[in-house]
């Protein structure tokens, strides 16, 4: 075969691409940098590699992965084909300029070359997520529902042929291939079913839509022109009102986790992660479904909100390490509403690790526990910003469902698809739902702004979505406090001090009770202070009955006095204190009484104050100077750790000087002649020796000690022991090579 049937090699076709030309391939695929090649004909050799090729197709969409199937039907990889033959075979399924801008964006991927004809590389065949030809070949005449009728009636010996073909290779070999065998046999009948695909006379392909209802899997799509995912639709406002009713409970429920897991933490497994009695736990005192908890934790967690490790206090009881608040939760609190949800929403994007998982099993059998690296998952962040960026591109308050969406996806990257399915799909959108990212199926305004105008432009979009706070609440007669949105911080934690929330949504329901009154007046609040509160934010009226409440427990608050001996108890009632002696629950803590009107007890005061309110007492615990103080915990904090699990991505990007700077090069390298003559080493120190006087550039031919030949530009520092310090441009770095593994030494590498 001669090279003009051959057609013309990717090393010679991107010598002859102009600069733009290797900067935009080096954009696209970054991993051909990484490290820096030495010369085209490297780069080529790299472009065509097979694990270069699966990266590189990773961000196909269908059509594109179509083209490269049609071109390897063709046999593109061994010679030229002329675009016309590739719209021939494709063109009924797109149009020709469809097709050609495919072709187009595949050469800037050097996937393909040569313009027309075109080439495609020989490994592209890893790249498809199918057998070549069982996409492009299949005609999509007939729909999922007509195949799964068709394979359901198949005899026998039918059945049992698509069975082989189903565990084995799709492609068979039989003389019944071709057009003139006898119409009965099951080869010619799953032909013309459209079960089976005729490549020549002698070959069958099994269809890859066949393939999958064969497996009890759900076909992928096969049409060239992207299914649209819009099941509803809906106003923009009404998008971003469910997101932000969304938030608030996003909000409340993260610092009701934190304020848990403040007062007790949890103890973390060996293995790591969180273990179900500790994750029921913390589902009945927060009052958060499991599913959403395991979500909260591990978006607090990602966002370094809580850590494992040993909390100061430590528990009394469990093992450590546990999972507690850092200090960063109380930044957090401090932050606004709109601030806070930004946090998380960027936490969640980036988030490896994939919370739908916990409650299902893993291959080994065990089932997935929270905030354990089972559920570590690179892929997650490049899901998540795919559906996010496939709901930009419809119409603001468009909205799709899991279904729907999974087709979409899976068109977009078919190479993606086991990850992809409903099933996972359905996770993302109801987490980006909880992170109020979506609202009604549709991508919210802030979301958008977050995805492509940065944090302050969403934070400032979520503040306007939120309502704003609001100064009052409504006291009804039956004790309840009605709040008709966001409270202001401060507000909220006075209510949240005298009263415990019933309910929770877009208006928050609290009640108020003996128990709520009494811890309000053990912080240091008087009477006086919670009838001002609730008079000054109530819109309605004060209840009577909530008068007559504070001013009954707080007349009977503070009657017994307890110190420290350990502890005292003080009462200017005798007979109270003579019965608060006597009472069964406090007897083990031997209370002494040292006067009608004082008693002391070796226990701690915390624990005295528990056993006395056990007997039905209700004691104030008060400081030297008689003044009532709060005792109550101030909750456990752990120390700050980095992040958990960081997304990074595979390949870091390059900056466009960066990669002109080694297009540069790679020039230069390839104009400068070889004559495969070894330079003298001591003609070579010479050269470099006055090179680096100079500061002047040289282009140097390298073997290093595996034998492998390279050629540099370098800008030698010195020479010293027969070692060059030199800076490499390629590298970025200064670097040694040995004088006499040097080869060549070219003192202007730019002429």
């Amino acid at each position: 075969m001669t090279k003009q049937t051959r057609g013309i090699p990717l090393g010679a076709w991107l010598s002859d691409l102009p600069d733009d030309g290797l900067i935009r391939l080096l954009q696209l695929r970054p991993d051909l940098a990484q490290p820096a090649p030495t010369s085209v004909a490297a780069l080529a050799s790299r472009a065509q590699a097979r694990q270069s090729v699966q990266a590189a197709t990773d961000e196909l969409d269908l059509l594109r992965l179509a083209v490269v199937d049609a071109l390897l039907v063709l046999r593109a990889n061994i010679a030229p084909v002329p675009l016309a033959d590739l719209i021939a075979l494709i063109g009924p399924r797109s149009d020709s300029d469809t097709i050609t801008a495919a072709v187009a964006d595949l050469s800037d991927r050097a996937l393909v070359w040569g313009g027309d004809p075109v080439r495609v590389t020989s490994e592209a065949a890893a790249g498809l997520p199918w057998f070549p030809g069982q996409v492009v070949l299949d005609p999509g005449d007939r729909s999922d529902d007509d195949l799964r009728a068709l394979l359901d009636g198949l005899h026998a010996e039918a059945a049992e042929l698509l069975d082989r073909l189903v565990e084995g290779s799709p492609l068979g070999r039989t003389r019944d291939a071709a057009p003139d065998a006898p119409a009965e046999r099951p080869v010619p009948r799953l032909l013309a079913a459209g079960l089976l695909l005729r490549i020549d006379d002698e070959t069958v392909l099994l269809p890859r839509r066949v393939a999958q209802l064969l497996r009890g899997q759900q076909p992928d799509p096969i049409r060239l022109s992207p299914p649209d995912p819009a099941v509803a639709t809906a106003s923009p406002a009404a998008a971003d009102g469910a997101a932000a009713v969304a938030v608030i409970d996003l909000l409340r429920e993260v610092e009701a986790v934190l304020d848990a897991l403040s007062a007790a933490p949890i103890s973390q497994l060996r293995s790591g992660g969180v273990g179900v009695r500790e994750l029921r736990r913390l589902t009945k005192l927060t009052g958060i479904g499991e599913q959403r908890l395991v979500l909260l934790l591990e978006v607090c967690a990602a966002g370094g909100l809580i850590a494992a490790g040993i909390p100061d206090p430590e528990p009394a009881d469990g093992n450590p390490p546990y999972w507690a608040p850092t200090v960063a939760a109380d930044r957090f609190r401090e932050a606004t509403a709109a601030g806070r949800w930004q946090q998380l929403a960027e936490t969640w994007l980036d988030l490896p690790a994939r919370p739908g998982l916990v409650g299902l099993r893993g291959p080994d059998g065990k089932p997935f526990a929270a905030l354990s690296y089972a559920l570590h998952s690179s892929a997650a962040p490049l899901d998540r910003r795919l559906l996010l960026a496939m709901l930009a591109d419809l119409e603001p308050g468009t909205g799709t469902d899991a279904v729907a969406a999974s087709v979409a996806l899976i068109w977009r990257r078919p190479r993606w698809a086991a990850r992809l399915a409903p099933e996972p799909v359905g996770h993302l959108l109801e987490e980006a739902a909880a992170l109020g990212l979506v609202g009604r199926g549709a991508l919210t305004g802030p979301a958008r702004a977050l995805l492509f105008d940065g944090p302050e432009a969403a934070t400032a979009a979520m503040a306007q979505a939120l309502p704003d706070p609001v100064d009052h609440f409504l006291l009804q007669a039956d004790l309840t406090v009605v709040v008709p949105g966001p409270l202001e911080r401060e507000l909220a934690d006075e209510l949240g001090a005298a009263a415990d929330i019933e309910s929770a949504g877009a208006a928050t329901v609290y009640r108020i009770s003996e128990a709520s009154i009494r811890r309000a007046l053990d912080s240091g609040r008087t009477a006086g202070e919670l009838h001002g509160f609730f008079s000054r934010h109530s819109k309605t009226p004060v209840p009577q009955g909530l008068t007559y409440l504070i001013d009954d427990v707080a007349r009977r608050h503070g009657q017994l006095r307890v110190g420290m001996a350990s502890a005292f108890v003080r009462c200017e009632d005798p007979a109270l204190l003579a019965q608060a002696v006597a009472a069964p629950a406090v007897r083990r803590l031997e209370l002494r009484l040292l006067a009608p009107t004082v008693a002391i007890a070796q226990a701690p005061i915390g624990e005295l104050l528990a056993a006395l309110r056990e007997a039905g007492l209700a004691p104030a615990a008060e400081d030297a100077s008689g003044v009532i103080v709060d005792l109550a915990a101030r909750g456990a904090r752990v120390t700050a750790t980095p992040h958990r699990r960081s997304y990074r991505s595979a390949v870091p990007a390059s900056n466009r000087e960066g990669l002109a700077a080694l297009v540069s090069v790679l020039r230069r390298v390839d104009s400068t002649p070889d004559d495969g003559a070894a330079i003298d080493p001591t003609r070579a120190t010479r050269l470099l020796l006055q090179a680096a006087i100079d500061r002047a550039d040289v282009l140097i031919g390298y073997l290093d000690a595996s034998g492998m030949a390279s050629r540099r530009v370098v800008t030698p520092v010195s020479v010293r022991g027969g070692i060059l310090n030199a800076f490499d441009e390629a590298s970025g770095r200064v670097r040694e090579f040995a004088v006499h593994r040097i080869t060549s030494v070219l003192s202007d590498p730019a002429g």
